[in-house]
């Protein structure tokens, strides 16, 4: 894995850092590799519960770099998107931790995430249409899922940019610290961590798969994914944890 994506693994939860900072952690290939590659082994890991991405040296990421784009370098990987992760993110919870700025496709790697937590002084925007270009990795489709139309529209068509209380106002972030972004985001992510990994891996496919579903498919559907939940040694773990006043020994299965 290149130097440009870094990677440590603390209590079950992987963190996964964009490491350019000479380039506001501007997505290039190399880091949108290391992306993937990291959350295919958040996967494919029995002791990883949770990963957080976030950017090294107070900027989450600027977007896509635009001196690589001119010598015709992609950041996207097929199947997966931009950055590794736009189009196909991994079965396991992603948080982004956000400092600084999260602009453009470093927005669209935020929104892609399951949930975000910022710095009080962190902005965020999709100014693409003031280079001439559009916010194709999902900012365009996903941002009116996330806030308001309206909102989103404004967004895309101004290129302006909003703050961290905007953002949180909007539903866009869950939590705003005045401290270390990071330092929330392992709090939210010890807080996952607690429950049952298979549970949690079900509940976010539920949610995520559930917004394509038909009104009159939907409990079909989802009678379809809980079994392995409720049929779990999880699930008895849990119930005797809490009949024994205990900790539950959580197996993911």
């Amino acid at each position: 894995m290149s130097d440009e994506l870094l990677t440590r693994e603390e209590d079950g939860i992987l963190i996964i850092t964009i490491n350019r900072p000479e380039a506001k952690n501007a997505m290039n290939k190399a880091a949108a590799e290391g992306i993937a590659a990291a959350l295919d082994k958040l996967d494919s890991d029995d002791d990883l519960r949770v990963a957080i991405l976030t950017g090294a040296e107070g900027t989450f990421c600027s977007g896509m770099d635009l001196k690589g784009f001119l010598r015709g370098e992609s950041p996207s990987i097929p199947g997966r998107g931009f950055g590794g992760i736009t189009e196909k993110g991994p079965a396991k919870p992603l948080i982004a931790a956000v400092e600084g700025y999260a602009l453009a496709g470093g927005l669209e790697l935020m929104i892609a995430c399951d949930l975000v937590v910022a710095n009080s002084g962190a902005k965020f925007g999709i100014p693409e249409a003031k280079r001439g270009l559009a916010a194709g990795a999902g900012g365009l489709m996903r941002l009116p899922d996330q806030i308001p139309h309206k909102v989103a529209m404004e967004l895309a068509l101004t290129g302006n940019f909003i703050d961290a209380a905007r953002a949180y106002e909007l539903g866009l972030v869950n939590r705003v610290t005045d401290g270390s972004a990071m330092e929330a985001a392992l709090e939210l992510a010890a807080a996952i961590n607690a429950n049952g990994p298979l549970a949690v891996r079900v509940s976010k496919q539920i949610i995520e798969d559930s917004r394509g579903w038909s009104h009159d498919e939907r409990w079909k559907k989802q009678s379809e994914l809980l079994p392995q939940v409720f049929m779990s040694e999880d699930a008895r773990e849990g119930s005797l944890a809490f009949a024994e006043k205990r900790a539950p020994n959580w197996k993911g299965k």
